[in-house]
């Protein structure tokens, strides 16, 4: 029988990270919230190895565990590497970290978030209030619940930083919420949208185990983008390493650790080693390489 979802056995939460070809197991403590939208089913549970859990159609979303290393990784190798940004635009992202990392920079003055599915913001601030800390609640947010790639093919405004924090395209599965917003067309509009300097960034998936996410949004990249790249993160629960991938009209990531900028910004798990390491994601793809060869 194929494997699909999240399943229950003897209070053991079994997420797939590759469809039905791998999966984590862990031991919930509770099932804490259950929930089903006319997008998607949300689910929150408490464990001990990554406290508390949000899956979306039983896929890992985050824990409380690595969420503050991925959304880091996501937000601020971008803004740090702009001079004086101002205006941010959030595609997804309804737990609302993406919104609390953004929210640290005070020279922002601006931002927006397209989320489809109001229940998980809803969830999120009720159950996963951590996240977002606050961030809903800043006078510079702007929520605008609805279709992600109708708002931004017909917004007038403009923005520096774009960050695109929906779901997987998971594998073997078709017709999932986040598939327009893997297509040059919709990225096409980011661009349309985009200041010059500025930078669009998404969530690439697992390098480890996914590495063909990376390969396809990268090569999308440079068909929209006149400058491209990616960089990764260590982030346990998506199985081993998240992978990001930017595009910018005419700017690129600062490879060194921007130190005078990151100064001025709270950070906890983005430190200049690990800034600088995840840089250079071709030494990480050449390490598995090598381990796919043996």
């Amino acid at each position: 029988m194929p494997f699909s979802g999240t399943r229950l056995s003897k209070q053991y939460l079994t997420i797939p990270i590759r469809s039905d070809k791998l999966a984590l197991s862990v031991e919930i403590q509770a099932h804490v919230r259950h929930v089903e939208t006319p997008f998607q089913t949300i689910d929150v549970y408490d464990t001990e190895a990554f406290g508390r859990i949000l899956t979306l159609d039983g896929h890992i979303q985050l824990t409380e565990l690595d969420e503050g290393t991925y959304h880091e990784f996501l937000v601020h190798p971008s803004l740090l590497s702009m001079a004086a940004p101002e205006s941010a635009l959030v595609i997804g992202g309804g737990d609302g970290g993406v919104l609390r990392e953004i929210c640290k920079h005070t020279g922002i003055k601006r931002i927006d978030m397209a989320e489809i599915d109001a229940g998980v913001i809803e969830e999120s601030k009720a159950h996963l209030a951590f996240v977002s800390a606050g961030a809903f609640d800043d006078p510079r947010v702007q929520l605008h619940v609805g279709d992600a790639f109708e708002f931004v093919k017909r917004t007038s405004d403009r923005y520096d930083l774009i960050v695109v924090d929906s779901t997987d395209v998971y594998e073997e599965e078709d017709g999932g919420l986040s598939d327009q917003l893997f297509t040059a067309e919709f990225y096409a509009d980011c661009r349309r949208i985009l200041n010059p300097s500025g930078f669009v960034v998404t969530q690439a998936d697992n390098l480890m185990f996914c590495p063909y996410s990376l390969d396809h949004i990268s090569a999308m990249f440079r068909t929209v983008f006149a400058e491209t790249g990616s960089y990764f993160a260590v982030v346990p629960s998506f199985g081993g390493y998240s992978g990001y991938c930017w595009g910018s009209p005419e700017s690129r990531l600062s490879a060194t650790w921007p130190a005078g900028r990151a100064d001025a910004v709270p950070l906890r798990f983005l430190t200049k080693e690990a800034y600088e390491f995840g840089m250079d994601v071709s030494i990480l793809r050449n390490s598995l390489r090598h381990l796919r060869e043996l």
